[in-house]
């Protein structure tokens, strides 16, 4: 799957930002909500390792499950468990859909 470099939300637009690293060192993506920006690192930022399509992939979906629970005020947007269990279906269904 392709990254998107930009996505709407409620009708409000994010950009999407692929780097080299994420702050803290060590997360593979973060969301700055007030700024509605996704950030993906392409490498660990601890042992330099590139990640894999299917990584960022996953990222990618993990960090919008994250920035679409808070804007819908659901609890569970903080929870890693659940958002990563979610992101990790989505990330499936996306990479083995098979369109007509």
């Amino acid at each position: 799957m392709l990254i998107p470099a930009s996505f709407k939300l409620d009708r409000r637009p994010y950009s999407v930002s692929l780097v080299r690293h994420t702050k803290p060192t060590g997360t593979m993506g973060k969301v700055y909500y007030e700024l509605r920006l996704i950030e993906i690192a392409t490498h660990s930022g601890r042992s330099q390792r590139k990640f894999t399509r299917e990584e960022l992939t996953d990222t990618f979906w993990h960090e919008v499950t994250h920035a679409i629970l808070r804007d819908m005020d659901h609890p569970l947007w903080r929870s890693e468990k659940f958002v990563s269990a979610f992101a990790r279906r989505m990330t499936e269904i996306v990479l083995t859909a098979e369109l007509p």
